[in-house]
């Protein structure tokens, strides 16, 4: 007990140097500048702007997803540098990513940021990407609620079901009827959903429903179906829905070592060049990142040098740390292993260098004993170019590790 109030107590005074190291030293594109923040009406001149389909939000072309930062100062500095949407869920750092975003914009003019969070990650079936059968238009308000008191506010610009990847999923009526609800009611200004695989066909399928306003989905120069993907992405803005691209980064590293960092501007621009992308939410934790991200407003081009560090004519003979979450290496698993789970948990560990998001989503398959431990010879042929057996070795470790001890 009293090992944990000191880790606790070491944790707190951590979390307060990060937020006055932030405070005290402002990133350069804020210096001798004003810290007002921009209104959705005051554009920024060298930013670029894309209307968000038909929602009439007019947004910079990037956009804070603000899963992975912990220091309100870099919120309150991104928003100061004329980022204007915020992305969120009711999952992410259990509760704590809300809060902190609903102290940030608290005093702001609510007219001068865009918020956006997602419920219902826990309600599908893992290996069949359907809804459960016990969920309700109630399962999904009670997490909304939760989501609302933590931001602080009545209302949030976009909300989201989270993580569809399955045609039928995105009829799902009491989802539906839930979005439908909640925006009548003027608590979501306008609704969507988020995939993170299969990604061609739920955009397909939400072009068909006629019904949603946004789809965030996973965007980058690594997806093996790319080109199909950008296809589904043009058919969806031409029929008036707004597209937000996440996983620009794709995965954030080269290397498990993180040796080898992937260009993060050349890759932001990649993503960007499709015009049809209206906006994107890279990761930020640093303010270097912040900056990095703010001077991609402006200027789209690829240099050479950025081409070749995003090894375009090669990136996908790269392993990387990247997963595009295609399954094709569910059916080649004699003990049918969720293989795509295992590896998004070794993007957050090693990527994202978020281990307890790692560690949350290694808990959510309920795993009993060390897989692959019984195998010498993996039969799994991943089209990543994964080891898939080492990678989940090496990451399956991490799920009695005591939460304390993970950041």
């Amino acid at each position: 007990m009293k090992e944990t109030k000191r880790m606790g107590r070491r944790n707190f005074i951590k979390a307060g140097a990060s937020s006055l190291v932030g405070a005290a030293v402002l990133p350069s594109f804020l210096k001798g500048k004003s810290r007002r923040a921009a209104t959705r009406s005051g554009k920024r001149e060298n930013f670029i702007y894309r209307k968000l389909g038909k929602t009439g939000l007019e947004l910079p072309i990037v956009s804070m997803g603000v899963m992975n930062a912990e220091n309100p100062n870099l919120v309150a500095a991104a928003l100061d540098a004329g980022i204007v949407h915020l992305d969120t869920a009711h999952g992410y750092q259990e509760g704590k990513n809300e809060e902190m975003i609903g102290e940030v914009v608290k005093d702001r003019d609510r007219d001068s940021f865009v918020v956006a969070t997602k419920v219902g990650y826990p309600t599908k079936d893992r290996d069949t990407g359907l809804y459960r059968s016990d969920i309700t238009v109630d399962t999904f308000q009670k997490e909304f609620d939760i989501s609302l008191k933590r931001l602080g506010l009545d209302h949030v610009d976009i909300l989201y079901l989270h993580s569809l990847w399955k045609r039928e999923a995105v009829f799902f009526e009491p989802g539906m009827e839930f979005l439908k609800k909640v925006k009548k009611e003027g608590k979501a200004r306008f609704v969507g959903f988020t995939t993170h695989r299969n990604e061609a066909e739920v955009i397909e399928a939400a072009i068909e429903a006629n019904f949603y306003d946004v789809i965030l989905t996973a965007y980058n120069f690594k997806q093996k179906n790319r080109a199909e993907l950008q296809k589904a992405i043009a058919k969806a803005a031409d029929a008036g829905i707004g597209i937000v691209a996440m996983k620009t980064l794709a995965g954030v590293y080269w290397d498990k070592e993180k040796q080898q960092p992937i260009n993060l501007k050349a890759a932001l621009k990649w993503a960007l060049q499709d015009e049809n992308v209206h906006t994107s939410i890279p990761g930020m934790t640093t303010f270097d990142q912040l900056e990095a991200d703010i001077s991609v407003m402006g200027d789209l081009t690829l240099t050479p040098d950025e081409r070749k560090d995003l090894h375009l004519d090669e990136s996908q003979t790269l392993a990387g740390l990247y997963c595009q979450q295609c399954d094709e290496c569910r059916g080649q698993c004699p003990e049918a292993v969720d293989i795509p789970t295992f590896m998004r948990s070794y993007m957050y560990a090693y990527g994202y260098r978020n281990t307890g998001l790692a560690q949350e989503t290694l808990s959510s398959m309920e795993i009993s004993s060390l897989p692959c431990s019984d195998c010498t010879n993996c039969s799994v042929r991943c089209s990543m170019g994964f080891d898939v057996r080492g990678k989940i070795l090496d990451i399956a470790r991490l799920k009695d590790i005591p939460r304390e001890f993970l950041t």
